[in-house]
């Protein structure tokens, strides 16, 4: 997803973003929060149900009489054929699900990941979590108690809006670049270095 020269740039406007601040920045970069294939096998299924019923019915007025065993073959053949593509062939899941069940699983992905890094360990509660989810075009920026108390969701709106477009540029790495001297702005201004900062989270981006 980034080259090492990319990897690079990021993790140096981390860098220099933290040496103004006591907080934290991370960074995880994630092709798909989800696999999607049971949201979209369940919704092929309701929708091989109403397709079916409808086609029942309107060969029913028609007076088109193909057969009880005929017609559920039929039907079972492309409700099985349906599940074998979405099955061989992952990127067609998104497709069929809704982009609030893509938003809530990157959301949720974006939660394990701040806890899994131990983000939320920080002994002011000043860490920040970046993260990006390429598939679902979402990208979250997760603050800790510390740090919401005094910055506002708003700015970190801005952040996002700066990462999802150039994300969809192509522009990744400048986006997270950007993105890193933004919160490290935020963060300087309610949490300026001390003497006794150390660095606790490792300067970097993780791909998943």
């Amino acid at each position: 997803m980034l080259t090492d020269q990319e990897h690079r740039q990021v993790a140096d406007a981390i860098k220099a973003a933290e040496e103004k601040t006591s907080g934290e920045i991370y960074c995880v970069v994630c092709r798909q929060s989800d696999p999607y294939f049971m949201a979209a096998a369940f919704v092929l299924s309701c929708a091989a149900l109403v397709i079916g019923t409808l086609s029942a019915w309107v060969l029913y007025w028609l007076w088109i009489d193909i057969g009880t065993a005929t017609f559920t073959t039929a039907l079972f053949c492309a409700w099985l054929l349906a599940i074998i593509l979405i099955w061989q062939f992952p990127a067609l899941r998104l497709r069929f699900v809704t982009k609030a069940v893509r938003y809530r699983r990157s959301h949720a992905q974006a939660v394990q990941q701040f806890l899994a890094h131990n983000i939320h360990a920080t002994p002011e509660r000043t860490g920040v979590l970046v993260f990006v989810s390429l598939a679902e075009r979402y990208a979250e920026v997760v603050a800790d108690s510390g740090i919401s108390e005094r910055v506002g969701q708003e700015n970190w709106n801005s952040v996002v809006a700066i990462i999802i477009d150039g994300a969809a540029k192509g522009r990744l790495a400048d986006a997270l670049t950007t993105a890193a001297q933004d919160i490290g702005a935020h963060l300087a201004r309610h949490f300026p270095a001390s003497s006794t900062d150390r660095n606790e989270l490792p300067d970097r981006v993780v791909e998943m």
